[in-house]
């Protein structure tokens, strides 16, 4: 018997244009790394999520795993607006 997958949510499917769809991971972290990783983000000012990505970009890139169309990192601070 094969087991079921979920079916993904309607928000997974990537969105019209050239954007992909970001993935959602959840991620169990023991409590003390948790705290060094957000101390290290607001350092950096940035996210603990920002802070996540890059760093597995970068053990990604140093392994020679990054792939080649992978999508660059988000620029800081908020998205623009649409229309504006």
């Amino acid at each position: 018997m094969t087991p079921r997958t979920p079916p993904e949510p309607d928000d997974a499917s990537p969105p019209s244009g050239s954007r992909r769809a970001r993935k959602q991971v959840l991620l169990r972290l023991d409590p003390a790394i948790h705290d060094a990783l957000a101390r290290w983000a607001a350092d950096d000012l940035r996210s603990v999520n920002a802070q996540v990505d890059l760093l597995l970009r970068r053990a990604l890139k140093d392994a020679g795993r990054l792939p080649r169309d992978v999508a660059p990192t988000r620029r800081p601070g908020r998205p623009p607006t649409l229309g504006a």
